[in-house]
C-alpha cells in the first residue's frame, strides 16, 4: 500500500517521497494508523523493517494536529529512548528527514561527547528528544531537561536496553513524565522482562508482530566456514581479497579482539577500522562515515554495532567470532539483506565454538550449511578450549559507553526462538567445497 493511503499530511508525504519511498512496509501499515488514532503500541519488529518511519511519521502528524497551525512554546513533547549512540544518531536523522517541511526542533542526547552543546540546545527549546537513558538521566539530575509535558514516549529496541542494564534508568525517566501519555514499545524479542515492562507501561496496546521473532531475513545467505582459530585472520583476508569485497562488517566478541584484528588486517594491506565502546564518539562516527564512503574496506565491531548501524546495501557480514548470546547472531547478520537487497552472512567457526553454533541453530530451528574452504581445512587433532567471556565485546555486563559514563550489571533477557526461513543461495564465498558435517564428526 502507498503512503498516500495512510492519512499522512502533505508535508510528511513530500518528505517521504524525497527519501525515495513509495510503498509502506508491513510494520508501517499497521503502526501508522494505530499511532495516529492515539493507541499505545507493543510491536515485535526487527531492525531493517522500517519501524523508525513507522513511529516517526505518525508522531510528527499528531504534533501537527494538536497545534492546528498555532505557534506553541517549545517544550519536550516526544521522547524517544534507544540503547546506543549509533541508533540514537540514526533515529535523529530520520526525525530530521521526515520533519524537514515542519517547524519542529529535535536534539539527540547520548554519552561519550560533551554535554554542553546538548544543554544549549535544550535551553533554546526543543519539541523532540532522542536519547540514550544514561545521558538523559544525567540531564534530569542537572535540571537541564524537563519531561513533565511529554505526550508520547517511544522505547525503541527495548529488549536491548534491558539487556544493557538500563531498566532502573528507564523507570526513573518514566517517573519524570506525566502519567497520561501515549506509549510505543518496539522490541525484537518478547522476553519475560519485556512483557513485565509492557504490562506496567502500556494501556490496552495494539499488538503488532510483522514476522516471527528471531527470523532472519529471507534474502540473507548464511554459511559457516569451519577453520582453526589460529587461521581465522588468514582466511578472512583471503576471502576479502579473492572475492574483491569492497565493504564488509566483521564482528568480534571483545574490544581487544576488535583492535587486534583491525591491526592485523591493516598489516595485510586492507583498510580497516574498529568500532566499540572504548572508542570515543568522534572516532566511532569517523570510522562509520569512512566505511560508508568506501574509504575503509573492513569495519570491525563488537555487538555494540549489531543494532543501530544502517548501512545501505551492505553486502557482507562476517562473524569472526560467534556471539556468546544466540540472539545477537540474528541482530549481527541483520545489518545485511536490508530493504529488499541480497546479503551474505559468513561465520568463521573454530572447534571451541561448537556449543555456540549449536545454540544459534537451536534458536533458528535449522542447521546452517558448513562449507570448508580448500586450504583451510580444520585440524582434526585440535581439542576445544573454554571461551573466555570478558573484555567488553559482549554488551551484557557493560554499557559500552552509551549511558554517559556509569557502568551497570546487565540482565540476561534472552527470549525463546521462533523458526527462521531457509535462506537462498547459501554460499557466495567463491573457492569452497561443501561439507555438511563438522570435520565429518561434529
Amino acid at each position: 500500500m502507498s503512503f498516500t493511503n495512510l492519512g499522512l499530511s502533505a508535508e510528511l508525504l513530500r518528505a517521504v517521497e524525497e527519501q525515495g519511498y513509495q510503498e509502506a512496509t508491513p510494520v508501517q501499515l499497521r503502526a501508522i494508523p494505530a499511532i495516529l488514532a492515539g493507541r499505545d503500541i507493543l510491536a515485535g519488529a526487527q531492525t531493517g523493517t522500517g519501524k523508525t518511519a513507522g513511529f516517526t511519521l505518525p508522531m510528527l502528524q499528531r504534533l501537527q494536529q494538536a497545534d492546528a497551525g498555532q505557534r506553541r512554546p517549545r517544550r519536550v513533547r516526544i521522547l524517544i529512548l534507544v540503547p546506543t549512540r549509533e541508533l540514537a544518531a540514526q533515529v535523529a536523522e530520520s526525525v530530521k528527514n521526515y520533519g524537514r517541511h515542519l517547524s519542529y526542533k529535535s536534539v539527540v542526547i547520548y554519552g561519550g561527547v560533551s554535554i554542553n552543546p546538548q544543554i544549549s540546545a535544550l535551553r533554546h527549546g526543543v519539541d523532540i528528544v532522542i536519547a540514550t537513558p544514561g545521558r538523559l538521566l544525567d540531564h534530569l539530575q542537572r535540571g537541564t531537561v524537563r519531561l513533565d509535558e511529554v505526550e508520547t514516549l517511544v522505547l525503541d529496541e527495548a529488549d536491548r536496553m534491558l539487556d544493557m542494564g538500563f531498566i532502573r534508568d528507564i523507570r526513573r525517566i518514566i517517573g519524570a513524565m506525566p502519567e497520561k501519555r501515549q506509549n510505543l514499545l518496539f522490541s525484537a524479542t518478547f522476553s519475560s522482562e519485556i512483557k513485565q515492562l509492557a504490562a506496567g507501561l502500556l494501556n490496552r496496546p495494539e499488538e503488532i508482530e510483522v514476522a516471527p521473532r528471531h527470523e532472519t531475513a529471507a534474502l540473507i545467505s548464511q554459511v559457516v566456514h569451519p577453520v582453526d582459530k589460529n587461521r581465522k585472520r588468514e582466511l578472512l583476508s583471503h576471502m576479502i581479497g579473492a572475492g574483491n569485497w569492497r565493504q564488509v562488517l566483521v564482528f568480534t566478541r571483545t574490544k581487544h579482539a576488535a583492535n587486534r584484528l583491525t591491526k592485523q588486517l591493516e598489516s595485510d594491506g586492507l583498510a580497516a577500522a574498529a568500532i566499540h565502546g572504548n572508542k570515543s564518539q568522534g572516532a566511532r562516527t569517523k570510522a562509520l562515515a569512512e566505511f560508508k564512503q568506501g574509504k575503509v574496506r573492513v569495519l570491525v565491531a563488537t555487538d555494540i554495532a549489531a543494532r543501530g548501524l544502517d548501512i545501505v546495501e551492505l553486502p557482507h557480514v562476517v562473524n569472526y567470532e560467534l556471539p556468546n548470546v544466540p540472539e545477537d547472531y540474528v541482530h549481527r547478520i541483520g545489518r545485511t539483506g536490508r530493504a529488499g537487497q541480497d546479503g551474505t552472512a559468513l561465520s568463521l567457526v573454530c572447534v571451541d565454538e561448537r556449543a555456540h553454533l549449536a545454540d544459534i541453530e537451536k534458536l533458528l530451528k535449522r542447521p546452517i550449511e558448513r562449507v570448508i574452504v580448500p586450504g583451510y581445512e580444520p585440524d582434526p587433532s585440535v581439542r576445544p578450549e573454554p571461551i573466555q567471556r570478558g573484555g567488553g565485546g559482549n554488551s551484557r555486563g557493560r554499557n559500552n559507553g552509551n549511558n554517559g559514563g556509569s557502568q551497570r550489571r546487565s540482565r540476561n533477557a534472552a527470549a525463546k526462538a521462533a523458526p527462521a526461513k531457509r535462506s537462498r543461495n547459501p554460499s557466495r564465498s567463491g573457492n569452497s567445497s561443501k561439507n555438511r558435517n563438522w570435520r565429518s564428526a561434529a
